[in-house]
């Protein structure tokens, strides 16, 4: 019979993510309103609702992560620079950065470290680095963690959530790599509760999830069940 998973409050490992193309400023306040409740770790929006998000969580506990790039990467370094330092000044206090695939995939690791180490020394803040592990291999991924580290980060990310999600494979492997000298943040898929404790277990620092109030959810219906039992 296989181990019961150990009950592991996840709200504190969550951003809080809203990243619909077709989100309104209505949705974004209720993603605020559910992050505070929570108590989740912070809200992931675009840069156009950084300001609005910072507004609605100012004096809370959740921070403000604005994604930079997103979803392709493929933007130009003074582009990605700009759109970093304009959400930083609009009060976000993480960012959420895809690397140049391109780049990565061409060999051109010069270029990539150098664009993520702008942003992390002009911006001064935590930048989490989306390697989008789905469409690399092994040492695709170990190269661009490497590089990113080197850059500055403070957290490898393994997706977008567009091409792919978050396995408990490459949870592992990136905590294996990086030794716990960044954080790990798991994104893309995640649907469960039981998902989100078998990523934290493999090393998981941060979940990136639209689906967090859904997640405390079906927690509060195992703790229920178990209860009942």
């Amino acid at each position: 019979m296989a181990a019961a998973q150990p009950e592991i409050d996840i709200a504190p490992f969550i951003d809080h993510a809203l990243l619909n193309p077709t989100a309104t400023p209505m949705m974004l306040q209720k993603c605020c309103e559910e992050a505070d409740r929570f108590q989740f770790a912070t809200v992931c929006v675009y840069p156009t609702y950084v300001r609005q998000a910072a507004t609605l969580l100012h004096g809370k506990q959740p921070r403000v992560c604005a994604v930079i790039g997103f979803p392709t990467g493929a933007t130009t370094s003074a582009v990605k620079l700009y759109e970093a330092q304009e959400a930083v000044e609009n009060g976000a206090t993480e960012l959420d950065v895809v690397i140049n695939l391109g780049w990565l995939k061409a060999g051109k690791t010069d270029e990539l470290h150098r664009e993520i180490a702008e942003i992390c020394d002009e911006t001064g803040k935590s930048v989490k680095a989306i390697l989008e592990t789905a469409l690399l291999t092994d040492e695709e991924k170990i190269t661009a963690a490497e590089l990113c580290m080197d850059a500055g980060v403070d957290f490898l990310k393994t997706s977008t959530g567009v091409y792919g999600g978050a396995t408990v494979e490459d949870i592992r492997l990136l905590k294996e790599f990086s030794k716990g000298q960044a954080g790990i943040k798991a994104s893309g898929g995640i649907r469960t509760y039981q998902q989100a404790v078998e990523l934290i277990l493999a090393g998981a620092t941060r979940l990136g999830t639209s689906r967090g109030p859904e997640l405390i959810r079906l927690r509060d219906n195992l703790e229920e069940k178990r209860e009942e039992t």
